[in-house]
């Protein structure tokens, strides 16, 4: 079984003989194990080697187990840290375990016990490890869910995604800030047969310039002035997995030449280091800049550009898919308001029909946000809207465009909310009218105008109730 599929164990006491003991019975369970003679020397090595499993003493020359206990918690929350104790020490135990230790086990102890322990700490952490990945394959399912729509362009991303999802190939995403790359990276990765394995995103435009090449491959102590340990890279991380570069238009031209040798040799090479470490990881790359243009203007490595456009995926603009936006925005009041039925007034659907929307997609959700969160949580208006929105009627689209477009997508708006408040309601017609401000005779020819079935059990005595 490789190393990167093990448990970590780090066993921390000052006497050699326990610690000696305890990688004994940790390698027993195939373990990846681990000594520390203090809680300095503990806390240097979840730095470089994160432990899923600590087993500390609680009596340690300077700082105490409770006091390693809580800094590893600041760092690593998901391992699991048990305290060994002298018979006199039970109630210091007890504190650490209010403190998040895992448990306490007493000085001297049976091998037996320890093993019990170590079994009980291990199974704990597959448990959170297990419940954590099936939480992102959720949450990249709801993402997904997010940059649906009914328009064209959209749907050809949708189509991307599922075929990208099955193959290695390096994919670019391009697309303006704010249109949704990395959720179509993340789509990518968990949806596909990597999703069990690291999914590493990485903001190329935040990177600090003298450090990318220590951040994105790694260094050996000393390589540097301030590199006081050795430190594995974003590439190592994403071993076996998915690593996103986002705006990679931002490397400069020394990085894009080194990251070009590892996509061509799947291999890093660490700052300060001579060894070469392989790497098996999918790329995807992201930018909202023109590329073609960079490498033509001397920016951008013509090499690397064709290396990472293999396969392009390109992320509409907001203004480009205009008929999504009463989707989108019901979509973000289902989750900033779950359950709350709020209403958009018809002026302020027209205003974000004619808003250009520089910020895309994002600004739109950061948008919904603020007016949940300022209005009266019974119906959006246009006061609830930030000023560049509420002008945008003096947007640059004509009448006539404005017109057919605002009659199609509250056309769209009106059935939405229709089908919102019809499914909110449990498909109890009466109460579905008294909540829409609308008589059941009405309803039903709004229903049948839009293609809204009534419940198979209930259909043919309502449709009898409403004739009488």
């Amino acid at each position: 079984m490789k190393d990167e599929s093990r448990l970590r164990f780090l066993i921390v006491d000052d006497e050699q003989s326990i610690r000696r003991l305890c990688m004994t019975v940790g390698q027993g369970l195939n373990f990846v194990c681990s000594e520390a003679e203090t809680a300095e020397a503990a806390l240097a090595a979840v730095e470089t080697a994160p432990a899923d499993i600590v087993v500390s003493d609680l009596k340690l020359p300077s700082l105490s187990g409770t006091d390693l206990l809580r800094k590893i918690k600041e760092v690593l929350p998901r391992t699991e840290v048990a305290i060994m104790t002298g018979h006199g020490s039970i109630e210091s135990a007890v504190e650490a375990m209010r403190q998040g230790a895992y448990d306490y086990i007493e000085k001297p102890f049976r091998v037996e016990k320890l093993r019990q322990l170590l079994q009980r700490m291990a199974e704990k952490v597959r448990l959170v490890t297990e419940n954590q990945f099936l939480r992102e394959r959720v949450d990249a399912g709801t993402q997904l869910d997010g940059i649906t729509g009914t328009s064209a362009k959209i749907q050809d991303v949708l189509r991307m995604v599922s075929r990208l999802k099955d193959i290695r190939t390096p994919v670019l995403i391009t697309g303006e800030s704010g249109t949704g790359k990395e959720l179509v990276a993340r789509a990518i990765h968990f949806r596909g047969p990597l999703a069990p394995m690291p999914f590493i995103a990485v903001d190329c435009g935040s990177l600090v310039p003298t450090l990318m090449e220590s951040e994105l491959f790694g260094h050996e102590k000393g390589a540097f002035t301030g590199a006081l340990k050795s430190k594995a890279g974003l590439f190592h991380a994403a071993n076996g997995g998915t690593i996103f570069l986002d705006e990679i238009g931002e490397l400069p031209l020394e990085l894009q030449a080194k990251l070009l040798r590892v996509l061509q040799e799947k291999e890093i090479r660490p700052v300060g280091s001579n060894d070469k470490i392989a790497v098996d990881v999918r790329v995807i790359a992201a930018t909202n800049r023109e590329l073609e243009a960079a490498y033509r203007a001397g920016t951008f490595r013509k090499d690397l550009y064709f290396r990472l456009n293999v396969v392009t995926v390109h992320l509409p603009s907001l203004r480009e898919r205009r008929s999504d936006i009463p989707q989108l925005v019901h979509s973000f009041l289902d989750r900033y308001a779950p359950g709350e039925n709020i209403q958009v007034a018809p002026g302020v659907m027209k205003s974000f029909l004619q808003y250009e929307w520089p910020g895309n997609v994002r600004e739109l959700e950061n948008c919904i946000a603020r007016a949940v969160a300022l209005g009266d949580h019974r119906t959006i208006g246009v006061t609830d809207l930030p000023p560049a929105i509420r002008g945008a009627e003096d947007s640059g689209l004509t009448r006539e465009d404005a017109a057919d477009l605002s009659t199609t997508a509250l056309a769209d708006l009106e059935r939405i909310t229709i089908l919102r408040v019809f499914e909110q309601a449990g498909g109890d017609k009466v109460l579905a009218g008294k909540m829409l401000g609308i008589s059941r005779a009405t309803l039903y020819r709004k229903l049948k105008h839009y293609n809204i079935p009534l419940r198979p059990a209930q259909k043919e005595k309502e449709l009898v109730a409403a004739v009488s």
